[in-house]
């Protein structure tokens, strides 16, 4: 059984539905009209009035009808035998007076601060009630409980009387893996469940409800609060976002003020609907859930880091400076990255190894969780290395093998995008159509196993810098590979809106005698890109290939000048802006600051690479 543990107020809710009698009302001179209600006993001028409990007792309501084992934090509060138990319970008491579609609050005083007190045993989730009033205090005692117990999660009502700018709730709303909100202030930039007046929207769903035709008193006070819980105990119970909101506005449209109805007969009465509607939409509702997430992904201005070098990358790069090549180590290192401050003001995304999915930042947060807490997306390297074709010196990727499985078991970790490289080595006999082709075929069926998972492919078919080619001849082969890749991708009926792609720049091999400027690497590589990638596509992100730190920026800085694109464009870089800070490291951790500053000052560097005709 989910167990949850609900912060909030417990209001004592009078609703008063006032008649439409105009002699208890008085126009003022600008044509407003006012009610007489004095509370003496003679004039309370309404013809129904009900009492109940409101706030976060609907929520406890909801939630145990549900079947979750949900509680009240630092209250004696309980939900028993259909009965909310108020007993020894701080309440707020409020007035909600109804006339026609239209309603007003009357409150005698603020509510207190809402308590909370750390659960004996931990619970699966804390869920912030829209009632809750959270102090400086309480938000920084609710944090330091998610960092010690990491399998609880947070999920956050937020409305109107919500101060979304007070630092300690933008905390609040950074650690929370669920946001539900009223509000149309909310910013854009985060999923959520949405409840507007007339509809409810999650991950592309978008649900309509209304009490128009309730006799019963049910208001937004009650509405929302009903909506918001049984949403999120739907969620958490494993129901798809469709059925869901099913839940949620039948919940709504069916229960009265006092009395909300159980799961059993929720799912009995949206049964029709939901198998009828809802499960056509999977897939639209998948699209959507993976296009979010790509476009979060090149969000303007910003990168993705990609710190997934395997176990043989990783040990070059320790045995030149003399590191060892140990677990500790290389999770140090990867440490020092992902601490440095205000790394999500420059960085989207993190590319993660296997390894180093599983393993725990300083403060014993995992890799994933931590990063998912400073607002940065976490994806995964999933392929499984080069090997070459039979009777041939070229090479194509593997890992295709139980790649689904893997998939699910990154996508429950909380990764949301994988990466997948194929290497084309450019000489005068390779690459051949045949390992372009197959390669290309490689990607495609990738991309779709990552889509069928609700993850974000980045396709990566790079055209290796360490040869002696000219521009021309990068020119036309990485024009080839992206054609058939794309020709590849549309037969596996790939959706480009969730997709993106990680390709070299356009310019003559390393070993060539006649190097490319920043200007010509910038003018062909825009040429190519707008020759042959299709303008549906998520976005355009960069590798380093092996360029130096600062050709790396200055080639980046080119291409932006020759923008703008159909698509965002953005780097994706990890030896162009790790390099500095593994040599200020060394391996040793008293040098990690140092580091820090170094990896920072790269960061700034390719960022302001990203504005057309920087300084």
């Amino acid at each position: 059984m989910k167990k949850v543990l609900i912060v909030g107020n417990v209001f004592k809710d009078v609703y008063l539905r006032l008649d439409n009698r105009s002699n208890h009302f008085e126009t003022d001179q600008n044509d407003i009209k006012w009610l007489d209600l004095s509370f003496n006993g003679s004039k309370h001028n309404y013809y129904s009035r009900v009492s109940i409990y409101g706030g976060v007792s609907i929520s406890l309501e909801v939630l145990s009808r549900f079947g979750i084992n949900a509680s009240i934090s630092g209250t004696p509060a309980t939900f028993l035998d259909g009965q909310f138990i108020a007993k020894d319970v701080q309440t707020t008491y409020r007035y909600i007076l109804c006339q026609d579609n239209n309603t007003s609050i009357l409150k005698a005083s603020e509510p207190a601060y809402s308590i909370w007190e750390a659960p004996a045993e931990a619970p699966d989730w804390i869920y912030l009630d829209s009632s809750a009033v959270i102090s400086p205090k309480v938000a920084e005692e609710i944090i330091n409980y998610l960092n010690l117990s990491q399998d609880t999660k947070l999920a956050y009502f937020i409305d109107n009387h919500t101060n979304q700018n007070a630092p300690h709730i933008q905390n609040l709303i950074n650690h929370s893996a669920l946001i539900i909100t009223n509000t149309k202030s909310f910013a854009d930039s985060k999923d959520c469940v949405r409840i507007s007046k007339n509809h409810i929207e999650y991950l592309g769903r978008n649900v309509g409800w209304s009490l128009d035709n309730k006799s019963d008193l049910m208001t937004k006070f009650s509405s929302h609060l009903t909506i918001a819980a049984s949403v999120f105990g739907a969620l958490i119970l494993g129901k798809e976002p469709g059925e869901a909101l099913l839940l949620a506005r039948e919940n709504a449209e069916s229960s009265k003020l006092s009395n909300t109805s159980n799961l059993s007969t929720l799912e009995k009465a949206i049964a029709d609907d939901y198998y009828r509607v809802e499960k056509k939409s999977n897939r639209s509702t998948s699209n959507m859930e993976i296009e979010n997430t790509a476009k979060k992904l090149m969000t303007l201005g910003k990168g993705i880091l990609a710190a997934d070098e395997s176990g043989g990358s990783i040990h070059k790069k320790f045995e030149s400076m003399n590191i060892p090549d140990d677990e500790q180590h290389r999770r140090n290192y990867r440490n020092i990255f992902f601490t440095t401050p205000e790394l999500e003001k420059y960085v989207s995304g993190v590319i993660l190894f296997d390894e180093t999915a599983r393993q725990s930042a300083d403060d014993g947060n995992n890799f994933i969780n931590y990063l998912k807490n400073r607002g940065v997306i976490s994806g995964i390297k999933v392929d499984q290395g080069l090997v070459n074709f039979d009777d041939s010196d070229e090479k194509y990727t593997q890992g295709l093998d139980g790649l689904s499985n893997r998939l699910k078991e990154y996508y429950d970790m909380g990764a949301r995008f994988a990466k997948w490289r194929a290497a084309f080595e450019l000489t005068d006999h390779s690459p051949s159509q045949m390992a372009i082709q197959k390669n290309c075929e490689i990607l495609a069926q990738y991309a779709k196993d990552c889509q069928e998972e609700n993850i974000v492919p980045i396709v990566e078919p790079e055209l290796v810098y360490d040869g002696d080619y000219t521009i021309e001849q990068n020119i036309e082969y990485t024009g080839k590979i992206l054609d058939c890749l794309f020709n590849e991708l549309a037969k596996q009926k790939i959706n480009l809106a969730g997709c993106i792609l990680k390709v070299n720049m356009v310019l003559a091999g390393k070993r060539q005698e006649k190097q490319s400027t920043p200007a010509e690497v910038g003018h062909a590589t825009a040429q190519v890109l707008r020759q042959h990638v299709p303008h549906e596509l998520a976005g355009v992100v960069f590798l380093s290939g092996g360029q130096s730190v600062t050709q790396a920026t200055e080639n980046l800085q080119a291409v932006t000048n020759n923008g703008p694109f159909p698509w965002p464009v953005t780097f994706s870089y990890a030896r162009a802006l790790q390099d500095p800070a593994l040599k200020a490291w060394k391996g040793n951790d008293a040098n990690a600051d140092e580091a820090r500053n170094a990896f920072k000052e790269r960061l700034i560097a390719n960022a302001r690479a990203l504005k057309k005709n920087a300084d």
